[in-house]
């Protein structure tokens, strides 16, 4: 039972990277507009051709990485080994803790930025309870 509830958070977990990883890859600006709205994202651009462009190629291959990420975590997902599901699903924990921290350290510091930190702390650790949510199930399950 624990198998299928961590290819089940697995699963969305790969889903939401994908789709994500897609959208910054090939709709960047929108995206942009759609996170921070259209004069934020219009500041997110660049101002010359060259910065533009930087911007650009960067986004993308942001994209291009998560959009592996959740490949690879759709690969995790069909793992049937109990201890690594455990120390994957920890291993998570810790690093959407470590990307909110980051967001409330760094993000909010970015004047154009400074308003759209909070609702991306709160995504990232929404992203992390799944994981703990998968962790207490799991425990739940082995000691009763």
């Amino acid at each position: 039972m624990g198998y299928s509830m961590f290819s089940m958070v697995c699963i969305l977990h790969s889903t939401i990277a994908i789709l994500c990883g897609a959208s910054i890859m090939f709709y960047h600006y929108e995206i942009s507009v759609l996170g921070h709205g259209l004069e934020t994202a219009q500041k997110l651009i660049g101002s010359t051709p060259n910065d533009q462009l930087l911007i650009q190629i960067s986004a993308s291959f942001s994209g291009l990485l998560l959009f592996v990420i959740g490949f690879l975590v759709l690969m995790v997902a069909f793992v049937r080994n109990g201890k690594f599901q455990s120390f994957f699903a920890k291993g998570c924990v810790v690093l959407h803790f470590v990307m909110a921290i980051w967001r409330f350290s760094f993000e909010r510091r970015v004047e154009d930025l400074a308003w759209h930190w909070p609702k991306q702390v709160i995504g990232d650790l929404m992203l992390a309870l799944s994981w703990v949510f998968f962790l207490v199930y799991s425990w739940r399950e082995k000691y009763d």
